[in-house]
């Protein structure tokens, strides 16, 4: 059974200039439900994680000031967000839901969460909206608990996960592959084991050929036994804030492809969803729908 996690934290209100791309969070599992992707046994709620899962991840003076609310000026600044204990209880919340996808995916094959992606959180602070790094968090439960070996994440959210590779950069367990647009933020990029970045207005054929290319070899070369997806929908022509121009179809044809090498390859996946900013919420909300049903098609849920 494909389990997502959901939270009704995920949809925490925000000053009106950030609200826009909350509203995904609670649009897109009622989308689910209403067509019949999805019904209410394939969600769960996540809670709150152990702090040692976060402090495996994160420096524990950052981890502290952030619960405290007592990051400098410019720390909270480089986060985006204003700072509240609501907006820090929903980031572990969606930490709690990777760790708990991680148990799912290694269960049922895959496992998504209808949040996460915080690939911009490093080791000792937040930034672009990301304060806690749910996959690189997911990623050491794995390891510490002995469930996983070699840790494969694949992020093709147009943005690099900077804080990713940061967090990973002496850690031989886990191979970091960032496809992102070459112009996008960050302007001043982290090294992962694997950066590919893209030229400004990069459409389907060309992002296919390279990805299609790309990930088997991955396989090969690193031979994971888990993989963690980063599957942001900001890749799209429509997205305000990326610089890549694939289409829906094209989205969902990487998708289908990067689901379909895990399911072929019999590698447990964890989804996290990422970014997602076209002008319209329906381009938004379908976007990242596709992912999920074709996760039910390929894994045979339905």
């Amino acid at each position: 059974m494909l389990k997502i996690a959901y939270h009704s934290i995920y949809k925490h209100p925000l000053p009106e200039k950030h609200r826009f791309p909350m509203i995904k969070y609670d649009l897109l599992p009622q989308q689910l439900l209403y067509e019949g992707t999805c019904t209410e046994e394939n969600f769960f709620e996540p809670s709150l994680p152990k702090d040692h899962h976060i402090l495996a991840v994160h420096n524990e003076t950052y981890y502290n000031d952030l619960m405290g609310l007592n990051l400098s000026k410019s720390a909270a600044r480089k986060i985006g967000f204003p700072l509240s204990n609501e907006l820090v209880l929903r980031e572990r919340i969606i930490a709690d839901g990777t760790i708990k996808g991680c148990g799912f995916a290694l269960e049922y094959g895959i496992a998504m969460n209808i949040a996460g992606g915080t690939h911009h959180a490093y080791s000792d602070r937040g930034e672009a909206f990301c304060m806690l790094n749910d996959q690189a968090i997911g990623a050491r439960y794995l390891l510490q608990n002995n469930l996983a070996k070699k840790i494969l994440i694949v992020d093709l959210d147009v943005h690099q996960g900077n804080g990713t590779a940061e967090i990973f950069k002496t850690d031989h367990s886990v191979f970091t592959f960032s496809m992102h647009g070459k112009g996008n933020y960050p302007f001043k990029k982290e090294k992962s084991d694997l950066d590919i970045a893209l030229e400004k207005g990069t459409t389907d054929r060309e992002y296919l050929s390279l990805l299609k290319k790309t990930l088997p070899e991955l396989l090969k070369q690193v031979q994971p036994d888990f993989i963690f997806y980063l599957c942001g929908v900001d890749v799209l022509d429509s997205d305000k804030l990326g610089t890549l121009s694939l289409t829906s179809e094209g989205c969902k044809e990487r998708d289908r492809f990067v689901i379909e090498t895990c399911f072929d390859a019999n590698i447990p996946v964890q989804c996290s969803m990422g970014g997602g900013y076209s002008p319209d919420i329906k381009t938004i909300v379908e976007a990242h729908a596709n992912t999920f049903r074709l996760a039910q098609d390929i894994y045979n849920y339905f």
